[in-house]
């Protein structure tokens, strides 16, 4: 399992990233000032650092670098969103900068483009009783193959990249279809249900009233 290491010294921030990146399958770590994340960052392993700029004791350019001697890679997720900030934590050799508010698909896929960039994601992502070979666009489920079609595809990607989550009907229009959405749900919702029909997961794919859907597992 993927280990992150979450620096952040607000707590309902860090207990929200710490629990939807724990939903998404990553193993998590906190640490609420900058002097703790070091201790962390020097005793155990971890693949990503999740780090704010405004840390007590040590702040967010001074752990990153002693990130970089330790080959980690990192995402500063601050609330400092100006394009000066943004430029010094990525010449200083931050892999993303994110700004606060931000929403937790945006970082769940963020996180997920730097594994792979790291080759820290294996190449198949299991989820219930289907595998997505991500390599041939072939899914599987209990050993037997499933013919989708490339929206189907894409859609059930992106549940399963983001389960247990809420989506908003704008967000998975705009993630998979890579349009912008314009309220006609009926597109969405065809897809839905034909997704649901061909793996037989009315119980696991749910609507959110007014919001959208849910891949529970």
């Amino acid at each position: 399992m993927l280990k992150i290491l979450i620096a952040e010294d607000e707590e309902p921030i860090a207990n929200l990233i710490r629990v939807n990146l724990t939903r998404a399958g990553y193993e998590c770590t906190c640490a609420c000032d900058g002097e703790k994340a070091a201790d962390q960052m020097e005793n155990g392993h971890f693949d990503l650092l999740l780090l704010d700029i405004m840390l007590p004791k040590i702040n967010g350019y001074e752990l990153m670098e002693y990130a970089k001697t330790l080959q980690l890679p990192v995402i500063f997720i601050t609330a400092m969103g100006t394009t000066e900030h943004k430029v010094k934590g990525l010449k200083m050799g931050a892999e993303d900068y994110i700004s606060k508010p931000f929403e937790i698909v945006e970082l769940l896929a963020r996180v997920e483009t730097v594994m792979r960039r790291y080759n820290k994601i294996g190449k198949t992502i299991r989820i219930l009783d289907v595998e997505i070979d991500l390599s041939s666009r072939v899914v599987t489920q209990n050993g037997k193959q499933v013919l989708l079609t490339l929206k189907e595809y894409e859609l059930l990607l992106f549940f399963a990249r983001n389960p247990n989550i809420a989506l908003y009907r704008e967000v998975i229009y705009e993630q998979v279809w890579e349009k912008e959405y314009t309220g006609d749900s009926r597109t969405i919702d065809l897809h839905v249900q034909r997704l649901k029909k061909k793996l037989g997961w009315d119980k696991h794919i749910c609507a959110v009233y007014k919001i959208g859907y849910r891949l529970e597992t």
